[in-house]
């Protein structure tokens, strides 16, 4: 059963115990439950961000120089409070005191809900034992009225909606096949109250989605095209097109992957796993803009029915592309999703994919290439980013890299010929499918798998861009052209 959080005015009664703040020196914060400095110091405790230490039954959290903290910083004490308290059943944080005079407590109390909820996810759906936490509650002491009461709300929801795509992702291929990727869209607008469509292949062949249909011909599960749309209740303040690569099992078709290369290609549909679970987030947050969202679900296998290196396919604007590399499937299946968006004539698009590993020979594998065609909207994905403590670093779009990509028979080519550039090739290749509409990419190739605990982030299925895209919608202007 996952954490219940709640926002209270004081500490309540009856708690199992107490997480009180620690500055470095070490220095209690706020009234610390009775625990003084000289007890710290004894305990060897220096109060560093996330530390824990036990002093007469009341959990004791680091978090850094008094002068630093911020919200991640509350998000990490919070789950370290967690991890700490794993096998009592109720918890009240008073980790608030530690946002400075002059902080906003609303959005720290937000950020301990996530932190609290998001270290207390564990996916055990074929585990006889779960590892569930015996955490029931935590109550987070939030002084300052129904605004601060309303963040923790907010928190709830939006790591609920992170929970989602870690569930979706961590799910294996075969239990989260396209159509049952659509079905379960369809499951999820439906309870959230978004508008959905489900696009079989049939109607994907009268919309000529030619990248879809051609990755997802060799699977016996078709492919499936999935619009999701929210909409404001008040006036909106703009349109955001959202577009997540979906492939649930990406076996290279005949450019087939190595026996090692295919672990943990079940999460190859991480973007769209973010997309559905921002979206079903949005109206609970009241998000200002129109979003609509598509979801590119195939599942890339082989058969006598592969594409071949070689073919030609046409994607929905119309655009001729040489495969020559059936493993570099998920720009073929963005591209109809993207000519999809951009035919809507939204006011910007952002797309997320676990699209290159040469992303991650370029950046490690926790930071998230950012790539985009309008520097404004590059700012405002960037910045809605960092609010979210989601790492991603700008890439260029070199011009000059884009003849690489001509073909000798087609419009495109889905590769070029070298080894160099794969990322930013990727999305110069994305670029020619957005109709020149603002548009921002990004390759969540590796932050989207931790390959350890880390703070709010078990291993596995991180969720990345979840509260990215939230942010981004939340705080959205209509980019200058």
């Amino acid at each position: 059963m996952p954490i219940t959080v709640t926002a209270v005015p004081a500490l309540p009664p009856d708690i199992d115990v107490v997480g009180v703040p620690a500055a470095s020196g070490p220095t209690v914060l706020g009234d610390g439950n009775g625990i003084t400095a000289e007890q710290l110091v004894d305990a060897g405790f220096e109060g560093k961000v996330g530390e824990t230490t036990t002093i007469d039954g009341t959990i004791v959290v680091g978090v850094g120089p008094a002068g630093d903290v911020n919200d991640e910083v509350i998000r990490r004490a919070s789950a370290a409070l967690v991890k700490a308290t794993w096998k009592r059943a109720t918890v009240a944080s008073l980790l608030l005191d530690a946002v400075p005079a002059d902080g906003d407590r609303a959005s720290a109390a937000q950020a301990a809900a996530e932190g609290t909820l998001l270290a207390g996810y564990r996916f055990g759906r074929y585990k006889k034992e779960n590892g569930a936490a015996k955490l029931e509650s935590v109550a987070i002491v939030a002084k300052g009225g129904k605004r601060v009461a309303a963040a923790v709300e907010r928190g709830v929801a939006i790591a609920g909606a992170v929970v989602l795509a870690r569930d979706l992702v961590n799910t294996p291929a075969g239990d989260l096949t396209p159509p049952m990727f659509a079905d379960l869209a369809v499951e999820v607008a439906n309870g959230a109250g978004l508008t959905v469509e489900v696009i079989d292949d049939k109607q994907a062949a009268k919309l000529g989605l030619g990248g879809l249909l051609g990755v997802g011909k060799a699977s016996d599960n078709p492919p499936r095209m999935v619009k999701l749309t929210y909409t404001p209740a008040g006036r909106s303040k703009g349109h955001l097109a959202l577009v997540g690569k979906g492939i649930t099992f990406d076996s290279g078709g005949l450019s087939i992957k190595p026996a090692d290369g295919m672990i943990g290609m079940k999460g190859d549909m991480a973007g769209a796993a973010a997309v559905l679970a921002a979206m079903s987030v949005l109206p609970v947050v009241n998000a200002p803009v129109q979003v609509t969202g598509y979801l590119c679900l195939a599942e890339n296998m082989i058969n006598g029915k592969a594409i071949r290196p070689g073919d030609v396919l046409t994607i929905k604007n119309g655009t001729t592309v040489e495969v020559l590399n059936t493993d570099a499937e998920g720009r073929l299946v963005l591209a109809d999703g993207l000519s999809l968006a951009s035919a809507e004539k939204p006011d910007a698009i952002v797309d997320l994919a676990t699209l290159t590993g040469a992303c991650m020979v370029a950046l490690g594998p926790s930071i998230a290439g950012l790539m985009g065609n309008n520097d404004g909207l590059v700012e405002q994905v960037q910045a809605a980013a960092d609010r979210s403590s989601e790492s991603v670093w700008h890439l260029p779009l070199p011009k000059e890299y884009r003849k690489d990509l001509d073909s000798d028979v087609a419009d495109l080519k889905n590769v070029t010929s070298g080894r160099y550039g794969g990322a930013l090739h990727a999305g110069l290749f994305l670029q020619e499918f957005v109709d020149g509409t603002p548009w921002v990419h990004l390759d969540i190739a590796g932050p989207a798998d931790a390959k350890g605990d880390d703070g709010y982030i078990p291993k596995g299925a991180s969720g990345f861009g979840v509260r990215t895209i939230v942010e981004t919608a939340l705080a959205f202007k209509k980019p200058v052209k």
